[in-house]
């Protein structure tokens, strides 16, 4: 009970509960740092989405012909394209995320508690379960901004559409498939994100307390409390475990959920075709097309978000 008691203090030293954080404080400085951190990581997203929709007959097969070739077409800009809807999504999508997130997550331990499990293992269940539901809560908003944005990313690229901007793209698929057409690959979306938000954030939670053990925190071994560059150090290792495992797993799902959303209004395949097509082009090595930007983009993402996550907490701790 007593090594117990120990790891839980230790790990109160490394985290910071939702209720110690000023909320107001919390969101408004955490507007501002996420945008910077998409602003730095924007233009993986555009060359991961363009490898997934490549043809068989695009030369642009590889990640830095892509890059080359928006740089040469578009310069600078045109890896940022569906820049400015993607943003304006991703504010109220990230506050939905993170308050249904960090609320799931102390219920989540409550429940867990009894079983006596591994600390790792306790940790693992209850961030998977909080990953897996702030996802579900998020995609509402986000999907219709992920149909949208992505078009941007494509459009003149391999015969796709091209657009005057996110309400220009709006406007065409709600004239011709309605609202649907802004869920577009939603089940997809569901199943590709969720599972992922749960494996990243059990990935997570249950790496750093392996790593804190490996370390002799939580342990007789060792009660100094850990300097906050060990616990960085310690958050950023565990977000590259995190992207690495959600990425190897979710790609295939991701691949075929950006194709559905990216295809013309006249010919809306199905996943079986989408399926069927990707296997033809490629074999089943093309489901996992973009897998280097994707996993660079969920392990430099979710490394810098969880960086930026865990600063703002600290930040915003209430005075007492």
């Amino acid at each position: 009970m007593e090594a117990s008691n120990s790891r839980m203090q230790t790990f109160g030293q490394t985290e910071i509960n939702w209720d110690k954080l000023d909320k107001t404080k919390f969101y408004v400085v955490g507007a501002g740092i996420f945008t910077g951190v998409t602003v730095a990581l924007y233009p993986v997203s555009v060359v991961k989405t363009r490898l997934q929709v490549a043809s068989k007959d695009t030369a642009e097969r590889s990640a830095f012909s892509v890059i080359r070739g928006i740089l040469k077409t578009d310069g600078i800009p045109g890896l940022y394209r569906g820049f400015g809807t993607v943003i304006t999504g991703a504010i109220p999508a990230r506050v939905i995320f993170l308050t249904a997130l960090e609320t799931t997550k102390v219920a989540a331990f409550s429940m867990v508690e009894p079983f006596k499990f591994s600390e790792p293992t306790q940790a693992a269940i209850a961030n998977g379960i909080a990953g897996m539901t702030a996802s579900l809560f998020a995609q509402a908003v986000f999907v219709p901004i992920d149909v949208i944005s992505q078009k941007l990313m494509v459009q003149g690229y391999s015969g796709h559409a091209k657009y005057n901007g996110g309400l220009d793209v709006a406007r065409k698929v709600l004239k011709s498939d309605g609202i649907r057409g802004l869920y577009r690959g939603f089940g997809l979306s569901v199943m590709t994100y969720s599972p992922s938000s749960a494996v990243w954030w059990a990935s997570y939670g249950s790496s750093q307390r392996v790593i804190w053990r490996f370390l002799g925190q939580g342990t007789d071994l060792k009660e100094v409390a850990p300097s906050l560059s060990t616990i960085v150090a310690v958050q950023a290792a565990g977000g590259i475990i995190a992207g690495a495992t959600a990425s190897c797993i979710t790609t295939p799902l991701d691949t075929i959920k950006t194709r559905l959303q990216v295809m013309g209004h006249e010919k809306q395949p199905s996943t079986r075709q989408v399926v069927k097509n990707l296997i033809a082009d490629d074999g089943w090595k093309g489901f996992y097309r973009g897998l280097g930007p994707r996993f660079f983009s969920m392990s430099a993402w979710g490394t810098s978000m969880i960086l930026a996550y865990e600063y703002l907490k600290r930040l915003c701790v209430k005075d007492d």
